[in-house]
């Protein structure tokens, strides 16, 4: 039986929410090993004038506790 831990992490990025979740994941792994998943949990963005300027998310992050 496996132990698992879940982690909630903040991230942004300024291309997309797909990149925000990437570099979430690779911020965690710097100091979380095992990671097996990634949840959105929730996204949002900053907008100035009437564009997009940064995409946010919410992620929690599952790995194992070995």
């Amino acid at each position: 039986m496996a132990v698992l831990k879940v982690i909630e992490v903040l991230s942004n990025s300024n291309e997309s929410w797909e990149d925000a979740t990437k570099n979430a994941v690779k911020q965690a792994g710097k100091s979380v090993k095992n990671i097996r998943s990634v949840y959105v949990q929730e996204q949002s963005a900053i907008v100035d004038g009437d564009e997009v300027t940064e995409f946010r998310v919410n992620v929690k992050i599952t790995f194992e506790v070995k």
